[in-house]
């Protein structure tokens, strides 16, 4: 096995691992059982705690 064979090999199978790993991001964030988990952290900031405010 030559340098260019193993990076050939290399390229290949990461541009796949990536593209697998990507998709299954993606996959998770538009999963429909989590968009209650996501709607809830992205309100998170807006939620006012009590003791929170020091004016």
């Amino acid at each position: 096995m030559t340098y260019f064979d193993l990076a050939v090999f290399s390229k290949t199978w990461g541009m796949l691992f990536l593209i697998v790993l990507f998709l299954s991001a993606v996959s998770y964030a538009l999963w429909p059982s989590n968009k209650a988990k996501f709607s809830d952290a992205a309100q998170m900031p807006l939620h006012d705690e009590e003791g929170e405010n020091d004016e």
